[in-house]
């Protein structure tokens, strides 16, 4: 065509889309801005709405303390709270205390002890629904008691938020297979307790209901994940409680609140309306079970729960009632044993209350064989960690991403954020410097296909069988071990997956396992800290230190194991372990 102007033609048109490409950029940029704005407005809401229901729930029941003393002017909750469970059980059994007085003395107290330690997430208000029909059930074993539940364990209509925003605002449908059953047994499940953010990590903090703090000690955590019920109870404001174990979540707290926690073969109790992050994740098995004041109260609790209406309720679960006889033996034991296991050099106080607990159990005629850990530094990396990790962390950053992240879990977050590239690069680099830093880096990029996670799960089949082989051929009955403390500093939980290995062997292994408190801090064991070592000598034997120190006067513990299915076995051992402490206790006051 005449006069046709290619040159000019474009000229005109990028003259003329500029504005428009420049307009709709910043309009994309903009309506990106709005809609994360929108999202956090809304995440803000899902928060202030949960720290709003747990604050009615307070007042209520506040409420409803006040009312039942206006009506009871001679109700004295210390005298209630402070009996132990066979004692408070015998006393509402023999009509001596009614179920009423009790729940609202432990109300009282919890209120008290929440408000301190903030380690509740929601008082349970059908608790006080509950007492209308609780004399339907005066021939269970718990008849009356109140107690106290995880936040992840289902109670109909409330949230089990795991502590994490995309499982807000989903009260659960039903109760809990083992919240079910206990009520059947006439106890009152009263408060649900507070967790770390995602349930996988031993702190107990979230960016939904804060951080809990440990009853010993206010600059202390409580452990975790089972954090709000070792602290719960530790303060006094429970006597009987259910926490999760999967790599030491029960044990951990019991161990820092100077408490008792048993972790159970997995399967052996019901995990069905128990929630998680990590739903599938089959390498290491999480369990549920008791924590309380005493041995005893453990083995109540199990004896309640492994009954025909849990094995009908579930029934995955195998029908094996609860062994009165093997618990109540009084036989020598053949006890194996190891101070340290040889990735985590044990803090002095650790050290000291095991070798005291190893002397008691000797002149008590029991029989202590050398026992330690296999391939434990391969194991702890190569199954427990990229075991738990096989998605490598992908479905538990999908919820640690659809809100505010924790302090606490931080370090975690950043790991498992990490490209898969970059974290193999960095682990090769860091790997002739900190071995377990770059063992542990590695891990955390889980399995890389299904054959890959296969051949996993039969590794971790014959490590079983190889544990249970030099069992055998060294033919002991127990096994007694460090446990891990005294209760941390904040915010280092996080940063020292190291510190695990003491416990998290046993969810691999899926051997009964439980702690009970010995011992103290002494001064000699916090001078003892500047020598520290580490088994490895590596940052995170530094941050160990940095973890635990300042512990003096706070509670120290001892672990015990039994094989699989042997749970009774594991409690009674417990209860010698605690039986002879309390003894030599006495001894040594007069």
């Amino acid at each position: 065509m005449d006069g046709f102007d290619v040159q000019q033609l474009i000229l005109d048109m990028n003259m003329n889309w500029t504005p428009v490409i420049a307009a709709t950029v910043c309009g994309a940029g903009a309506l990106y801005l709005f809609l994360k704005w929108r999202n956090n407005q809304k995440i803000q809401k899902k928060i202030l709405n949960a720290r709003k229901r747990r604050d009615k729930s307070f007042q209520q029941a506040e409420q409803a303390v006040q009312q039942f003393k206006t009506e009871n002017p001679d109700f004295e909750s210390s005298s209630i709270v402070s009996l132990s469970l066979p004692e408070l059980t015998g006393k509402l059994k023999d009509g001596s205390l009614q179920p009423d007085a009790v729940l609202y003395a432990f109300m009282e107290k919890a209120l008290e002890v929440s408000k301190n330690l903030n380690c509740s997430t929601e008082i349970l208000m059908e608790s006080v629904t509950q007492l209308k029909d609780i004399n339907t059930q005066k021939k269970g074993l718990l008849y009356g008691v109140p107690i106290s539940i995880k936040d992840n364990v289902a109670y109909e209509g409330h949230d089990a938020s795991c502590g994490v925003v995309s499982k807000l605002d989903q009260p659960e449908p039903g109760d809990s297979v083992v919240v079910t059953v206990l009520k059947k047994h006439g106890a009152i499940p009263f408060i649900k307790t507070n967790i770390p953010q995602s349930l996988l990590n031993y702190d107990c903090s979230n960016p939904i209901y804060g951080q809990t703090l440990n009853p010993c000690n206010l600059q202390k955590t409580p452990g975790g994940s089972s954090g709000g019920e070792g602290a719960l109870i530790g303060g006094g404001g429970s006597i009987l409680g259910l926490g999760t174990d999967i790599g030491g979540s029960i044990r951990i707290p019991a161990s820092f609140c100077g408490i008792c926690g048993f972790k159970p073969t997995a399967r052996r109790l019901s995990i069905q309306g128990i929630g998680s992050c990590v739903k599938g994740q089959k390498s290491v098995l999480s369990s549920l079970g008791p924590m309380g004041r005493d041995v005893e109260s453990l083995a109540l609790c199990m004896r309640a729960l492994l009954c025909q209406d849990m094995f009908s309720l579930d029934p995955t679960i195998p029908p094996i009632p609860f062994n009165q006889e093997l618990y109540e033996s009084s036989e020598p034991l053949r006890i194996g044993y190891y101070e340290n296991d040889g990735y985590l050099q044990p803090s002095p106080s650790m050290a000291r209350a095991f070798r005291e607990t190893k002397d008691l159990l000797e002149r008590a005629g029991h029989t202590l064989v050398p026992f330690q850990p296999l391939r434990l530094y391969h194991v702890f990396h190569e199954l427990i960690l990229r075991g738990i990790l096989g998605d490598g962390g992908r479905a538990l950053l999908s919820h640690l991403n659809a809100g505010p992240i924790d302090l606490c879990l931080r370090p975690q977050a950043i790991m498992l954020s990490t490209p898969r590239f970059i974290k193999k690069l960095v682990s090769v680099v860091l790997k002739p410097f900190y071995p377990r830093l770059s063992a542990t880096i590695d891990a955390s990029i889980g399995v890389g296909s299904v054959a890959d996670l296969w051949r996993q799960h039969a590794n971790i089949e014959e490590y079983i069988q190889e544990v249970i082989a030099e069992w055998r051929r060294l033919n002991v009955d127990v096994l007694l071990c460090p446990m891990l403390g005294p209760a941390y500093n904040f915010h280092y939980c996080g940063k020292l997956n190291s510190a695990a290995s003491y416990t998290s062997l046993y969810n691999l292994l899926n051997f009964p396992a439980g702690a009970v408190t010995v011992s103290t801090v002494t001064e000699r064991d916090e001078a003892q800290l500047s020598q520290y070592t580490g088994a490895h000598g590596d940052m995170w034997d530094k941050l160990f230190v940095k973890a635990v120190k300042g512990g003096v006067g706070l509670p120290v513990a001892v672990q015990c194991v039994s094989l699989p299915w042997q749970d009774e076995m594991c409690l009674r051992f417990m209860r010698e372990v605690e039986q002879l402490t309390a003894k030599s206790k006495l001894t040594k006051k007069h």
